[in-house]
């Protein structure tokens, strides 16, 4: 073997990457990774169209209608609450989709154990992914919920009645539906890393989401309204609308959903740790 080969080899063993990787280059690799899946972006796309053309579908059916409402239904309705609702159903179920593709096209492809080989602190990387999925997730949930109020709110001419962002309360829904929507993908995400498949995490998330309610529902007496109000998606109605009876308020409800998070993202540190790649 020459010497200018074992020289190009050494310098190539030396420019390979040690394996110690800080939470900014794992950052930086799981926003790569993110933004080149087509799945996830795709997904991303459809979740802030369907979360913009729900609201301007509800809000001009109301409009063309509005004048045949009656005086109880112009009373009691809610224009705040109709420019979010989409958002809130729409972004629940398919920002919790993208959060976990995020992490189980890793799993589908096999291209985890490179991961976890070149980063082996496992927990850093996991929390290099929730600090980019999480920041992403409510960039694109706080667009979907203001775009969505402006929008339909535009769309809602007088004599409707409409709302803007200095009325009472709406400022605080629109902005609180969007942290909303972030927390419950970080919960997906969570769910995925315990799952590792991508469709029995979506079963999981979706069970947990729109099953679980259905369930609760059937229950009799006051414990079916005792049980629904810690559910996320009665959470998140009540994000929009802090007048339900007996949900927690606002700002409660959020910090709940956060915690239902923290405890799944635990979990999933837990057996990341643990299990083989």
């Amino acid at each position: 073997m020459s010497v200018g080969a074992t020289d190009h080899r050494a310098a190539s063993a030396a420019a390979i990457p040690a394996g110690r990787y800080g939470i900014t280059d794992l950052a930086r690799s799981e926003w790569t990774k993110l933004r080149t899946i087509r799945s996830t972006m795709w997904t991303l796309g459809t979740t802030a169209f369907i979360g913009l053309a729900a609201s301007a579908i509800a809000m001009g059916v109301t409009r063309a209608h509005w004048t045949a409402m009656s005086a109880a239904d112009k009373t009691a309705f809610d224009p705040v609450e109709v420019s979010l609702m989409g958002v809130c159903l729409g972004g629940t179920l398919l920002l919790g989709i993208v959060g976990i593709l995020v992490v189980s096209s890793e799993y589908a492809t096999g291209t985890i154990r490179a991961t976890l080989s070149a980063a082996p602190r496992r927990p850093l990387v996991l929390a290099a992914k929730v600090l980019v999925f999480g920041a992403v997730a409510l960039v694109i949930a706080e667009f979907m919920a203001f775009a969505s109020f402006l929008l339909g709110q535009a769309i809602l001419t007088s004599p409707a009645k409409h709302a803007t962002l200095a009325s009472p309360g709406a400022l605080r829904a629109v902005a609180g539906i969007g942290m909303y929507l972030c927390a419950v993908a970080l919960l997906a995400l969570g769910i995925a890393v315990v799952v590792r498949h991508t469709a029995g995490a979506i079963s999981a998330y979706v069970g947990v989401i729109l099953v679980l309610p259905i369930i609760v529902s059937a229950i009799p007496g006051s414990l079916q309204h005792q049980i629904e109000r810690f559910l996320p998606l009665e959470i998140g109605s009540a994000m929009i609308n802090d007048a339900t009876p007996g949900s927690f308020g606002p700002w409660t409800g959020l910090m709940l959903v956060v915690g239902y998070s923290a405890v799944m993202l635990a979990l999933a540190t837990f057996l990341l740790v643990r299990r083989d790649a």
